[in-house]
């Protein structure tokens, strides 16, 4: 039995194909175009996600036998807001997880509704990424759009919903909307009357292993595969990734640095950070999570390198650091190029350089992209830390996770065992083994991941350098404050 793994990301999507024994068979990503229409501003056209995914499967399963595909299933950017209208035509472009124009609806949130009730009804308070203000601002500034909303979704689940004709979604990505009541496993009546919409317009919820279909006919006979491939609900990408690097069960975590960076904690119990700076999901285990989660991660340095730099030798760049340079850079970077959501929350934050001399190098600024990604990481560690949550070794996955430098700098700056997945694929691994549970191949995720997962490469973090870094963490904590109120005046 063969089965698909689709993940739905912000700059591509990225098909795997694995056994049942987890063998991957082939793996397919298909880029499609991402709009910045205003400064921070960022949405997709939800059609271009479905056109490039049908043909991405097709070019996965090209020479393969149809017939032994029985499953597929998603994890998916999360957050994105995908509204249809009666006729199930899409009203407007997706606005992204990274996307920052909700300022004022975030701020009339956590202050007029109060973070309190937030998160008595979410577990959550609002995040300028999240769903819910997404509605608000519709409803506050396009409101022919928001009056013409029938069917809200995100993103995977408008793959699905193409794929099925099922309107679903899961539990992991359903958290992340602020519409949901996490510790209940349900939608927020609360949480919907304060966005003025019904839950007659919002998705059916389901676990993440559990099936929420087969292809519909039309899409089966486009492939060339049976109506009777079971489409499983699929998670957001986190929870999927963490599923593919074997971050279920209790206090295990996963870091990945994809385009965002994220720190995944599992817990077999609902908790709620008391500060809120790290998100409160449920996982797609049947359990639970916390989550820090920084806008820019691997992203920040494909600027610097793509757009700054001007060079495709990442590894190049990074070749001249060594051991003897880490924690020894006077050169900092806030890397809030898209503004910051854990811890800070501020969606007005943004990136800058600190430190240069005239003997600056382009080697300092570059381990700083680096270093800076680590440290922001750190921030999200030292509040899980701050809750009596014991951390001393991660997972590491993303398209990051390729570096040995970058490895090695986030062993260092975290202090904690780094361990890598024998598979980079995070997300899209952790989909091929929802869709195996659906398929009943496993009795349960936790199960999939035992047989499944494998790891190969470990970063052990050096005493010393971990002294070093431990000095200019104390620095790049002081940066941000600083500035806070200088990037405030930047915004228009």
């Amino acid at each position: 039995m063969k089965f698909i793994g689709i993940d739905l990301g912000t700059s591509s999507v990225k098909l795997l194909l694995m056994n049942e024994a987890g063998e991957i068979l082939n793996s397919v990503s298909r880029e499609y175009p991402i709009s910045f229409p205003k400064p921070g501003w960022s949405e997709q056209n939800p059609i271009d996600w479905y056109n490039e995914t049908i043909k991405g499967i097709k070019d996965l399963i090209k020479g393969v036998d149809k017939a032994s595909i029985k499953g597929l299933s998603f994890g998916g950017q999360m957050h994105g807001l995908v509204i249809l209208d009666e006729k199930d035509e899409v009203i407007r472009p997706a606005i992204l997880w990274n996307d920052g124009r909700t300022i004022k609806e975030c701020e009339y949130l956590n202050n007029e509704i109060g973070k309190d009730k937030l998160s008595e009804y979410t577990a959550n308070i609002a995040f300028a990424g999240f769903t819910a203000p997404k509605i608000l601002w519709l409803k506050n500034n396009e409101k022919e759009s928001y009056d013409r909303i029938r069917k809200i979704m995100l993103p995977k689940d408008y793959l699905a919903y193409r794929l099925t004709g099922v309107f679903s979604t899961d539990v992991s990505d359903a958290s992340g909307m602020l519409l949901f009541d996490v510790k209940n496993r349900k939608w927020s009546k609360e949480m919907l009357d304060i966005c003025g919409i019904s839950e007659d317009v919002m998705p059916r919820i389901f676990e993440s292993y559990e099936k929420i279909g087969t292809l519909k006919e039309d899409v089966a006979d486009e492939l060339g595969l049976g109506c009777d491939v079971v489409v499983a609900a699929g998670a957001g990408d986190n929870a999927a990734a963490a599923v593919g690097t074997g971050t279920v069960g209790d206090s295990k975590c996963n870091i990945s640095l994809g385009t965002s960076g994220t720190v995944f904690i599992s817990s077999k119990e609902f908790g709620v950070d008391s500060k809120n700076a790290l998100h409160s999901f449920a996982h797609a285990d049947g359990s639970y999570h916390l989550m820090g989660c920084m806008l820019s991660a691997a992203s920040t340095n494909s600027w610097w390198m793509d757009k700054i730099l001007n060079t495709k030798e990442y590894g190049k760049e990074q070749s001249t650091i060594g051991d003897d340079d880490l924690g020894n850079n006077h050169v900092y970077f806030l890397p809030y190029l898209m503004g910051e959501r854990s811890p800070h929350n501020d969606p007005k934050a943004r990136g800058a350089f600190i430190g240069m001399t005239m003997d600056s190098t382009r080697a300092d600024m570059t381990q700083a992209v680096l270093e800076g990604v680590a440290y922001g990481l750190r921030d999200c560690v030292e509040v899980a830390r701050a809750q009596g949550i014991n951390i001393q070794e991660t997972y590491l996955c993303g398209g990051g996770a390729k570096s040995e430098l970058w490895c090695k700098i986030i062993a260092n700056v975290l202090n904690v065992k780094v361990i890598k997945p024998v598979s980079e694929e995070g997300p899209s691994m952790g989909a091929c083994m929802l869709a195996m549970v659906a398929c009943g191949v496993y009795k349960n995720v936790e199960e999939a991941v035992t047989k499944i997962v494998k790891y190969s490469k470990s970063y052990t973090p050096d005493e010393q350098i971990v002294s070093r870094y431990n000095e200019r963490y104390k620095e790049f904590k002081m940066l941000y404050p600083a500035l806070k109120d200088s990037f405030a005046t930047m915004i228009d």
